[in-house]
């Protein structure tokens, strides 16, 4: 019964289907109007909406659509983020941004997907999920722009601590090299023109100065770690924003800190709608 309402819907609503298989030069577009129907498939440059609105309207001429026959379209999450998304959705377009990492593979080959899937399959699998298969991938939730910028100074701050850890790691790597251990930290400098090889001999010059260029660096991801720190700290005593509450909250309980509450805030209890599961409730 559902299967035949579904084919009625189809019927008197004829849809196009838009699949993209983005990469940094260019964009291959794949079209469809149901299983069965050869995708046309075009290439536009990366970016270019003009061209792909063009497409789009190509398409349903090509397809014997009329001009305002609703598209559904896709692509893969991944280095195009969601500006995407939201450019097809201010066009009236209904967009999926799917996770790659739920897309099924077949198990028939020894090796997992490893790169980006082919449009054609990529059109299969929408029509499949449009048609009632919601488990055939999984759909990114899309937060606002608002929420996606507040996802920034966090990010920053662990991509500056990796930074730091690489600059640390470096720096005592080309020290074990001549059998010196010893920290890294703001005295480094300080205590280096008194560090001695193996047999008592002081550091070569060109091992001495490319220490010190690679503590220079430690010292400048340094000091942006401790002024984006400062920053959130201002935040949290200033902000009136609703998130940042939620950041307060978090930091009343024990265990919790400044990096963990904001994350967990910034990152999935502030844009992010979670289902609730009886199975998963607390038991009194």
């Amino acid at each position: 019964m559902k299967q035949t309402i579904r084919q009625e819907k189809y019927s008197t609503h004829p849809t196009l289907y838009l699949a993209f298989e983005l990469s940094n030069q260019e964009w291959k577009l794949g079209f469809t109007v149901g299983l069965g129907q050869h995708a046309r498939q075009r290439k536009i440059a990366a970016g270019d909406t003009a061209a792909l609105k063009q497409e789009i309207a190509l398409a349903k001429q090509r397809f014997g659509l009329p001009a305002d026959a609703p598209v559904v379209s896709c692509y893969e999450a991944g280095r195009d983020g969601f500006w995407l998304h939201r450019f097809l959705e201010r066009e009236h377009i209904t967009n999926l941004v799917v996770d790659s990492a739920s897309i099924e593979v077949s198990r028939r080959g020894k090796n997992a997907k490893t790169d980006r899937l082919d449009v054609e399959k990529l059109l299969t699998m929408l029509l499949r999920y449009h048609g009632g298969e919601a488990r055939v991938w999984s759909v990114v939730h899309v937060p606002s722009l608002e929420a996606e910028d507040q996802r920034q100074l966090h990010r920053q701050l662990l991509a500056l601590k990796g930074e730091r850890t690489r600059y640390v790691n470096r720096i005592k790597g080309l020290l074990v090299g001549q059998g010196i251990h010893m920290a890294v930290d703001a005295e480094f400098l300080t205590r280096l023109p008194q560090l001695r090889l193996w047999d008592g001999s002081a550091l070569p010059e060109g091992l001495r100065t490319r220490l010190q260029r690679e503590f220079t660096c430690w010292q400048f991801v340094h000091r942006q770690i401790l002024e984006l720190e400062a920053e959130r700290r201002a935040v949290l005593r200033s902000s009136q924003e609703a998130c940042i509450e939620q950041v307060r909250q978090l930091l009343r309980l024990k265990g919790i800190g400044e990096n963990s509450a904001w994350l967990y805030v910034m990152e999935f209890f502030g844009w992010r709608d979670f289902r609730y599961c009886p199975s998963f409730s607390l038991m009194r």
